[in-house]
């Protein structure tokens, strides 16, 4: 560290003031505020929403639904409709009927078990033309100016679909063309009547894909709705390259999705909730509302696509309550998953609004015929990380994989709205050489008991504090190999920003 920082520190510790935020890896342990002698605060800790040792939804805190994921920089960015935008503004017993969601959520993860909470994309602020904002489908590639773009296309409410783009996955986002992309009267979707639900996809050769459809053509029927439809985007990704052409997708009703395998289209949809008559086809009668799947190699030829079954079942049939769904399939780490929404959460919360919630299970894809094995969500999820945290690395406190009594913002770490507030990241790793200290950035009055593997397990390190400040406390036990953390907070209001062991 320079001279002259060293000094600053130096200034403000012989104040008596706490040292100024900065990452704690500029700091020695010497220049962290020794945290304040306490005993254990013995506060009774809030129950949990989220089952403790359940994956699934990936947040105790926010309700959120219709999810998509980009990959960048070893980390799989999450974006959904904000349903927790309409049960703040309707209530937690209110029927969700969407109108009031005008953002998008952001969740990230890089061993698909802990995650953190990135904040709001506020649509209504970029785009002031939109009705409502549901359904992202986001898509990245890298242009000229050597930058990586995103493309976020969403739903505008019923009525069409809508784009941001930024050049970081968590923005600044804008509005690139000032209104929507495509609308019910768009050339082409004349027997489209709710053109929403965007799926994009960029295939192997650079070539942009929109899918997308809703609602039933004129001379639609329960069976072949005939609304579902795909365009091949032009190079802007702003614009179309090709007429639009249907999908025929049996029972269709929403949620489009489109991935590539290798050469081949992939096509996922959510199927009605009509009820289903006998079939002469290869493959069985998809049960309602679940997610089924169609693929081709020549994605602009409606007779080229062939109905491969289900793919996903309906979240009652798993455990869940029955709900519609939406899923995204990804491919992170060489291990394919489906991401999707349940009603878990309300139900956890005991409420009766119908607000959803994010779960991911994995699933086995055969890539070289492009075969999805039928399965369905667990309420267990995914429990063993793919990256253990590494406890000697500056962590984000926002990471996470429980949590209860906490209020997070997504500009940094969680706060505390009660004695007893906790949250647990699973799977952090310790070195053979066990940690003489940790160090924390923190706010407020209060202290904060961080035990190994339980809410009650063994307490490793105890932050004591009363200012926002970086604070370094002893170790109370030796702590090597694997373990879950669990941060316990004494009081309301104080926050915890980022935190890391040392070994000296």
């Amino acid at each position: 560290m320079k001279s002259s920082v060293r000094r600053l520190i130096a200034l403000f510790l012989s104040l008596g003031l706490c040292v100024p935020a900065m990452s704690l890896a500029d700091l020695t342990v010497e220049e962290a505020v020794p945290s304040l002698p306490a005993e254990s605060t013995g506060v009774r800790v809030k129950p949990q929403v989220k089952l403790i040792s359940s994956g699934n939804p990936i947040s105790a805190e926010f309700f959120c639904a219709d999810p998509t994921a980009v990959e960048y920089n070893g980390r799989l960015y999450v974006y959904g409709t904000n349903d927790h935008q309409q049960y703040v503004e309707k209530g937690a017993n209110a029927e969700n009927t969407y109108e009031r969601i005008k953002s998008f959520v952001i969740f990230s993860t890089d061993d698909m078990v802990n995650w953190i909470y990135h904040g709001q994309i506020s649509t209504s602020l970029i785009a002031p033309w939109i009705i409502a904002s549901w359904a992202p489908s986001v898509i990245s590639r890298v242009e000229d100016d050597g930058l990586t773009h995103f493309y976020l296309y969403f739903s505008n409410s019923g009525n069409g679909i809508g784009v941001l783009t930024a050049t970081d996955p968590l923005g600044p986002w804008t509005d690139p063309l000032g209104h929507a992309l495509i609308t019910p009267q768009t050339p082409g979707l004349t027997n489209c009547p709710q053109p929403f639900d965007p799926g994009a996809v960029i295939d192997e050769n650079g070539v942009g894909w929109l899918s997308l459809g809703g609602g039933v053509a004129p001379n639609g029927t329960d069976e072949m709705p005939g609304t579902a439809r795909i365009v091949r985007l032009g190079n802007d990704l702003l614009s179309f390259d090709s007429e639009f052409a249907e999908i025929p997708a049996p029972y269709f009703f929403e949620a489009s999705e489109l991935n590539v395998i290798g050469d081949t289209y992939v096509y996922t949809y959510c199927t009605n909730w009509k009820e289903r008559a006998a079939w002469d086809r290869d493959f069985p009668l998809p049960t309602t509302a679940c997610m089924a799947y169609m693929t081709t190699k020549t994605p602009l030829d409606p007779e080229s696509w062939v109905y491969r079954g289900e793919c996903f079942k309906n979240p009652g049939m798993s455990g869940f309550e029955y709900s519609n769904n939406h899923t995204h399939m990804h491919k992170f780490n060489g291990q394919w998953y489906m991401i999707y929404h349940t009603m878990a959460l309300k139900k956890l919360m005991y409420i009766q609004g119908g607000y959803r919630s994010l779960c991911v299970d994995p699933i086995e894809v055969d890539e070289v015929t492009a075969t999805i094995t039928p399965t369905g969500g667990t309420q267990r999820g995914i429990v063993n990380s793919i990256a253990p945290v590494d406890a000697m690395q500056e962590q984000n406190a926002a990471l996470r994989f429980n949590a209860a009594g906490l209020r997070s913002f997504g500009l940094g770490g969680p706060y505390s709205l009660e004695a007893g507030a906790w949250f647990a990241v699973r799977q952090v790793a310790f070195p053979e050489d066990a940690p003489a200290a940790m160090l924390a950035r923190v706010k407020g009055k209060g202290i904060i008991e961080v035990h190994t593997d339980a809410l009650n397990g063994e307490i490793v390190a105890r932050l004591a504090f009363d200012k926002g400040c970086v604070v370094r406390a002893e170790t109370l036990a030796e702590v090597t190999g694997l373990h879950d953390l669990y941060f316990v907070f004494s009081d309301n209001n104080i926050q915890i920003d980022a935190w890391q062991f040392v070994t000296k």
